[in-house]
């Protein structure tokens, strides 16, 4: 996240906002990399009735990641310059866990690890959340629907766990 910190150095500019969204592609598309739904393993899977369709996974993921860029960027220009590596810290180490749950449940196949990870991205959110809302209520709105949608997906990843114990 060094790039960020060479952002207008006022704290504004368009350049943060450039610099979060290539970093939250660069972490969507890490993540996507491992995800196969179509293996035969996840579709052997035991799922819960009210795990929502393939399709609805990309239609939610998508606005989400566009507002985590907008939210980072802008949290990033509101942050006076003593809370930005905190806040990169932060950005940083969220993408990671978020990208690093598809590995853990889809390559590793392991929907045990994918709960771990996803329990750590939840923990990761609410700090994230703290951080932004530190420096602006805005980019802190915007990051809660990304945080509750994490929240479902854990209590869905746990549900995967408890109904594939035997596996």
């Amino acid at each position: 996240m060094r790039i960020l910190s060479e952002a207008h150095p006022a704290g504004g500019g368009r350049r943060s906002y450039a610099v979060s969204a290539l970093a939250v592609a660069a972490a969507a598309a890490t993540g996507s990399v491992a995800v196969d739904p179509d293996s035969s393993w996840y579709r052997q899977l035991r799922k819960p009735a009210w795990q929502p369709p393939g399709w609805a996974f990309g239609a939610v993921w998508t606005p989400l990641y566009a507002g985590i860029a907008w939210a980072v960027g802008r949290a990033w220009n509101a942050a006076p310059p003593d809370r930005r590596a905190a806040l990169a810290g932060s950005v940083a180490a969220n993408l990671a866990l978020n990208a690093g749950w598809n590995w853990l449940f889809f390559k590793a196949r392991n929907p045990a690890a994918g709960l771990a990870g996803t329990l750590a991205l939840d923990l990761s959110n609410a700090e994230l959340l703290r951080r932004a809302a530190r420096v602006d209520g805005a980019a802190a709105a915007a990051l809660v629907p990304y945080a509750a949608w994490c929240g479902f997906a854990t209590a869905l990843n746990a549900s995967l766990v408890r109904h594939n114990r035997a596996r």
